[in-house]
């Protein structure tokens, strides 16, 4: 994978699934197939007890570990939240943030998505903000202009220096789980428009910069295609991160 500017990031996002005591058995199996080539990161972003289970077997891996979710607040009397700081000191790397589960149970908005953005960059940790429509938005033919509200919402107040250090996924709620993946050109057209809606809030070098990822039932047969995409530099894999084909993926953004 050649894409001038920018590497490649293939992210495993675990949602609520595994248990520390299965890692070490799941590493063993995937760690032959995840050398990364150069130009290609990895991440896997598993829920907040596992981190530690994750780091440790990823010890002298280029596989970098990420979390789920954070607060929005730096610390204080909120029960059940997570700190950036708390998680920048486990040694998280990336942060998956604005994930359309997190938006559609927790009725989390563009404001407090800008907000945990915030708050991840103050930590050093890479966020990695998500966007993406409905079944019903795409068939209403507003796909574009909903992606780009997300877009705003979520960087208000972010300067061009911080926004290098930021990674966008494209995730079409309708194909997250369901096995229906938008096709290669749906993918690349709003990812493309989304690199557009960056140029003009940052001008067209820093977005041709920033890292694009494809998330929606991406697996190890259509990934080398959905890859191949100009503006689409990786993806954010849910259910084939917890299997073997993880591996073919990386295998496919290796190439």
């Amino acid at each position: 994978m050649d894409k001038k500017n920018r590497n490649a990031l293939i992210a495993g996002n675990w949602k609520m699934n595994m248990l520390a005591s299965q890692v070490p058995a799941y590493w063993q199996g995937l760690e032959p197939g995840a050398k990364l080539a150069e130009g290609v990161s990895s991440a896997l972003c598993v829920p907040f007890p596992l981190i530690p289970a994750v780091k440790a077997a990823l010890a002298g891996s280029q596989v970098k570990v990420g979390a789920q979710d954070v607060s929005s607040h730096d610390k204080g009397a909120y029960t059940g939240e997570v700190s950036a700081a708390q998680l920048a000191d486990l040694g998280v790397d990336y942060c998956i943030i604005g994930h359309s589960e997190r938006r559609a149970y927790h009725g989390e908005s563009d404001g407090l998505v800008n907000e945990k953005l915030k708050a991840l960059l103050g930590a050093g940790i890479t966020p990695i903000m998500c966007c993406g429509e409905s079944l019903e938005q795409r068939d209403a033919g507003v796909t574009l202009s909903f992606v780009e509200s997300q877009i705003k919402g979520g960087l208000e107040g972010i300067g061009p220096e911080e926004m290098k250090k930021v990674v966008i996924a494209y995730e079409p709620i309708w194909a997250i789980g369901t096995g229906r993946t938008a096709t290669a050109e749906q993918a690349q057209e709003v990812c493309g428009y989304i690199r557009g809606v960056l140029g003009k809030l940052y001008g067209e070098e820093l977005a041709k910069g920033v890292q694009i990822l494809y998330g929606g039932s991406m697996n190890g047969k259509n990934a080398k295609e959905l890859l191949a995409q100009p503006d689409i530099d990786g993806g954010l894999i849910g259910g084939a991160s917890l299997k073997p084909e993880f591996a073919d993926i990386i295998g496919a953004a290796n190439e």
